[in-house]
């Protein structure tokens, strides 16, 4: 019943005629139109707002086609290949270098740790891995220490300590080659694959070529079932005391098969036939090696045992029964050696 107090006026019942003519599609129609209206009109405020806050100075914005420009953790390289990087915490900053053939998320065991006491940590994916670009070329070392050199000189870091693991030592060294200690604090390797991988006349501790043909046949053929296959021996769930975590294993699956294919395939070259020996010589600021002594997939005694007397002053820790993977299986121990060295 209508209320005598609140009688509909008559233009009131033309408008409640209408409606039933048009019926609820037509209503909702123009509740949407006047809906869509105002997102538009509240979306294009916002990014003004952002284009503002990014471009502060007014003028053109970015392309994002120039060499050093970050974009959303982003960089640009000098060939225009994006490479993605986390920047976290404050304080002294760590910036740190994966293996092969996974990306920046396989160190966040030691960057919660490192940023929890207070330092800024900062990790990239390499290119043709995780969230960067996949481009066709570019899977040499000299290119992955001048990406390192463009993070580096566009965040304008200083004073800074890298830490590379595996294939990431080849990189870090690498990078003292071509650029220099200008920028840097400290160096620490860990499982790091210089000086060098491949058997040779002059390196006859290493391995035979016929063992890094066989690791790019497993990626050319099937490299979902070989990075399965490889996750043991690289965490050592393949010894018979090991406490298996399938956990773990799946994760190094899941970040290895975010890489391209090109570039984990070309990366096999780049981190086993590459003689970094003059590039550590070139390293003067405080460095550790760590090891563990179980690795099976860079072998302890032809890699950091002889890389720790290329650098002047170096210390080496050597972890019985720690694997390749060491960072994660003793990440508890990785984490302490870290804090103490950067504390020093």
């Amino acid at each position: 019943m209508l209320s005598g107090k609140n009688p509909l006026r008559g233009e009131d019942l033309l408008e409640v005629r209408d409606q039933a003519k048009r019926g609820p599609f037509e209503t909702s129609r123009r509740n949407l139109i006047v809906g869509g209206a105002v997102m538009v009109t509240a979306f294009g405020l916002v990014k003004e707002s952002l284009s503002y806050q990014a471009n502060p100075g007014g003028g053109a914005a970015p392309d994002g086609n120039n060499q050093g420009e970050t974009d959303m953790n982003m960089i640009t390289t000098k060939d225009g290949t994006k490479i993605y990087f986390k920047d976290w915490g404050t304080g002294s900053t760590v910036v740190f270098s994966h293996g092969w053939p996974l990306n920046a998320d396989a160190w966040d065991a030691q960057m919660l740790f490192l940023g929890q006491k207070g330092y800024r940590v900062i990790a990239h994916d390499r290119r043709g891995h995780g969230r960067s670009s996949q481009p066709w070329t570019g899977y040499n070392n000299d290119t992955f220490a001048d990406d390192l050199a463009t993070l580096i000189e566009t965040l304008d870091l200083k004073n800074v300590t890298l830490v590379a693991h595996s294939m990431g030592g080849g990189e870090i060294a690498r990078y003292v080659g071509r650029h220099g200690t200008k920028r840097l604090a400290k160096m620490v390797f860990i499982g790091a694959v210089p000086p060098l991988m491949l058997k040779t006349e002059k390196n006859l501790g290493g391995l035979p070529l016929s063992v890094f043909d066989g690791i790019r046949s497993g990626i050319a053929g099937n490299r979902a079932q070989f990075y399965k296959d490889v996750s043991a021996p690289f965490f050592g769930y393949n010894k018979p005391d090991a406490k298996v975590s399938l956990g773990v294993q799946e994760e190094f699956w899941r970040l290895g098969m975010q890489s391209s294919i090109i570039g984990s395939y070309e990366c096999v070259k780049a981190f086993s036939e590459d003689d970094f020996t003059e590039d550590l010589k070139k390293i003067d600021v405080p460095t550790l090696f760590i090891h563990g002594e179980a690795d099976q997939i860079v072998p302890v005694n032809d890699a950091s045992v002889l890389a720790a007397k290329l650098v002047k002053g170096a210390k080496l820790k050597l972890i019985p029964g720690a694997p390749h993977g060491l960072c994660t299986t003793h990440a508890d121990l990785i984490n302490a050696d870290l804090l103490a060295f950067l504390r020093v």
